[in-house]
């Protein structure tokens, strides 16, 4: 079976300045693509799961995120880093309008996202990585069966006093950590 690692998008490859969907305002972080890299090379396929919202919030079009999305993942393949899959939820139970205002399973913190990833990939999720920046990612990853979970500590977002995941304040932690441990 093959393994994965899971990147939330905003606040762990880019910062989170708020319903990115235009390039121009996409800031990757320095340490996402040799963290990837490292992932890569250690046979982990490398897999995106973002909430977004802004698609049924109205913010912006599926067709603005795909195109943005696109173009993250030509970044990562110009750096020799290969994005197998992105999933993302446009749903939102409160905010969302029309069809996207709806409690669905793919919306973290929810597992539906990993467990589509999990179907199509043959992912051995005892074997995989997770790393977010909010509970909601943590909590999706654990109803998953993903193993391995860090949050990523932010001034935005704060863990709770679950102890299934451990806390990181540097991307490069993740790696460091799983890495040493295996």
């Amino acid at each position: 079976m093959t393994k994965a690692l899971f990147l939330d998008r905003d606040g762990i490859i880019n910062v989170d300045n708020g319903y990115v969907y235009q390039a121009q305002n996409f800031q990757f972080f320095d340490a996402i693509f040799p963290l990837c890299q490292r992932f890569q090379d250690a046979g982990f396929l490398i897999i995106v799961v973002t909430n977004q919202s802004g698609i049924g919030r109205g913010y912006y079009s599926s067709e603005q995120f795909l195109q943005l999305n696109e173009w993250m993942v030509e970044q990562f393949n110009d750096k020799g880093i290969k994005i197998s899959d992105t999933y993302f939820c446009p749903h939102h139970p409160n905010h969302g309008e029309g069809e996207y205002r709806t409690a669905c399973s793919c919306r973290k913190p929810n597992p539906g996202m990993f467990q589509q990833a999990q179907k199509k990939y043959q992912i051995d999720m005892h074997s995989s990585v997770m790393i977010g920046d909010r509970m909601s990612d943590m909590k999706a990853s654990e109803a998953a069966g993903v193993a391995h979970r860090f949050l990523l500590l932010n001034s935005k977002h704060q863990p709770d006093d679950s102890a299934t995941y451990q806390t990181i304040t540097q991307l490069e932690d993740a790696a460091d950590l799983f890495f040493e441990a295996g």
